[in-house]
């Protein structure tokens, strides 16, 4: 294949994971805009409750444009979107629904970026050494406790594990106290990290165990290479594809759970900022939060599918 044909295929391949992510976020915008007009109610009753009177509720129904046709509602809501302007929060009418959501948005980014970092990183290692003669007897070890966290759901494991390490032992921080600083952010990085870690591990050790004896190891082996050295210069690279496949499989559960544990830990982040507009009936801030998820995943997800591309040749096929 030529250069400019690689070129070429390259960016066709950018062109259509752009277009599909940029499809994935309008069908969720699409979704969200019709659960909140379409459903049964009238969505000023929900925002300002039953003791509202009908002027009231008439004149949040024109700031929120809701007294327009479906359609005018629709395109003003995709073109606010395209903008990043869906109005003013309802509960800081001074500040704007998207500015809310965005300054919102790189905690969480950051937060889920370092635990995909560390929970990939040990998981390899886990599943690397759970099949090395490396640790002898301990693989036996590695591969159980991987078990277990794969088996132990993240709300149950979190809370246990903060508070036995920071409670209890006060070995650690309590990820939510302000003063925590770095080490309360790395402490919840690595709660967060340890599913995907434990998942990233099982698939590590079944395409080692798959791989097996393959042929080049032998010959690395026989031309001197320690344990070691065979693990980490020639299967590991040669694994690195099913590896990426799960990291990206498991970007959704993760994120899902970075909004979960930033409210258990009162963290700053999206999900502190989509359930305290879920609980006010902030609708133009939920709509934001909501988007700026979706945007999240979907651009996690190139990233990592660029990723896989790049280090397994049959993905740029696919």
């Amino acid at each position: 294949m030529t250069t400019s044909g690689g070129l070429l295929r390259a960016t066709r391949g950018i062109a259509a994971r752009a277009l599909l992510g940029i499809g994935t976020v309008w069908a969720l915008a699409t979704l969200v805009f019709l659960s909140l007009r379409l459903l049964p109610g009238d969505p000023a009753a929900l925002v300002l409750g039953d003791l509202a009177t009908e002027e009231e509720r008439a004149a949040l129904r024109r700031s929120l444009h809701l007294d327009e046709p479906l359609a005018a509602q629709y395109a003003r809501y995709l073109w606010g979107i395209a903008r990043l302007d869906l109005g003013a929060s309802l509960r800081h009418p001074s500040q704007g629904a998207f500015s809310l959501t965005l300054d919102a948005f790189w905690p969480t980014a950051s937060f889920a970026l370092a635990a995909v970092s560390i929970g990939a990183v040990a998981g390899v290692a886990a599943g690397g050494l759970s099949t090395s003669r490396l640790l002898g007897g301990g693989r036996r070890l590695v591969h159980g406790v991987t078990l277990a966290l794969a088996a132990t759901p993240l709300l149950g494991l979190a809370p246990v594990a903060t508070y036995a390490l920071a409670v209890r032992a006060r070995a650690l921080p309590l990820p939510g106290d302000p003063d925590a600083g770095v080490a309360g952010a790395l402490f919840a990085s690595v709660l967060l990290a340890l599913p995907l870690g434990a998942q990233v591990a099982r698939a590590t050790r079944a395409a080692l165990r798959e791989l097996g004896r393959a042929q080049f190891l032998t010959v690395a082996k026989a031309k001197g290479a320690s344990d070691a050295r065979v693990l980490l210069v020639h299967a590991l690279p040669a694994v690195s594809g099913p590896i990426l496949t799960v990291v990206g499989t498991q970007l959704g559960a993760l994120l899902g759970g970075a909004i979960v544990l930033e409210r258990l830990f009162e963290r700053p982040g999206l999900g502190t900022v989509m359930i305290q507009a879920y609980a006010a009936r902030d609708l133009p801030v939920l709509e934001a939060g909501i988007v700026a998820s979706g945007a999240l995943f979907v651009m996690t997800q190139a990233l990592f599918a660029t990723l896989h591309a790049a280090v397994d040749p049959r993905a740029r096929r696919a």
